[in-house]
């Protein structure tokens, strides 16, 4: 072995060579630049598993379901509709329902399920000698009382949309004038809607499979029958 000395080279029996020691930095991570606020981590609690008091649990039992008609129906004087002073003017004459704004309640009394509401419609009507057509945006009444042998108020009542089945229009029927004072002609409105009604009553059933109602005494009825006053629509349902 050897080293080196004045350029010269200069073996040294016996040496090994020492290599020098890099000294490595420690590196050091950039510290991040914290937000302005506070940093909270929030985790989302694990879910546990509901423990039930007893072996009892309260489930709905079905009643029954039934598709149903209802009929909703109104007759307009021919007065109404600005330009149609007689019948013998009218064209023709259309009537568009307006499914997505019915105004419906649903009450339920011993064996029957009660429907009363207004179907918005848009009528329009084609006269004699005048350019376009006169429109008149009104509602159409409908009630109905479903035979419903069981049900009882408390009981669950859901009902489907409501559909068309048929549109109907009648010129020529006899009506009260808007004065309210003498029969003139009027035009008869009637559309067919169907509904499927499902009634459900919730009862308590125990781990044997044992039923018994929630409410034994829903069915009876004490003292005078039950009044029920409706929530009036929007407008009255008035003519627009």
């Amino acid at each position: 072995m050897g080293y080196y000395n004045c350029g010269k080279r200069i073996e040294v029996p016996g040496k090994v060579p020492i290599k020098p020691k890099n000294k490595k930095k420690k590196s050091v991570a950039p510290r991040k630049k914290q937000q302005a606020g506070c940093n909270c981590n929030v985790e989302n609690p694990a879910y546990q598993p509901a423990k039930l008091t007893n072996d009892c649990t309260v489930v709905n039992s079905l009643l029954g379901t039934k598709t149903v008609q209802k009929v909703a129906e109104l007759t307009l004087p021919v007065t109404a509709f600005s330009g149609l002073g007689v019948l013998d003017n009218l064209v023709s004459v259309n009537l568009t329902p307006n499914l997505n704004e019915i105004t419906q309640n649903v009450r339920v009394i011993k064996d029957k399920v009660v429907n009363i509401g207004l179907l918005p419609a848009t009528i329009s009507v084609s006269i004699l000698d005048v350019d376009l057509p006169v429109t008149l945006n009104t509602t159409l009444p409908f009630q109905e009382h479903t035979d419903f042998p069981g049900i009882c108020p408390q009981d669950n009542v859901q009902e489907t949309p409501l559909e068309v089945e048929g549109i109907f229009t009648q010129p020529g029927v006899p009506v009260i004038d808007a004065a309210g004072i003498e029969l003139v002609d009027g035009i008869l409105f009637k559309v067919i809607l169907r509904t499927t009604i499902t009634a459900t009553r919730p009862v308590i059933r125990d781990a044997q499979g044992n039923v018994c109602d929630v409410n034994p005494n829903r069915c009876e009825i004490v003292g005078n029958p039950p009044s029920f006053n409706l929530p009036a629509p929007t407008n009255g349902g008035l003519l627009g």
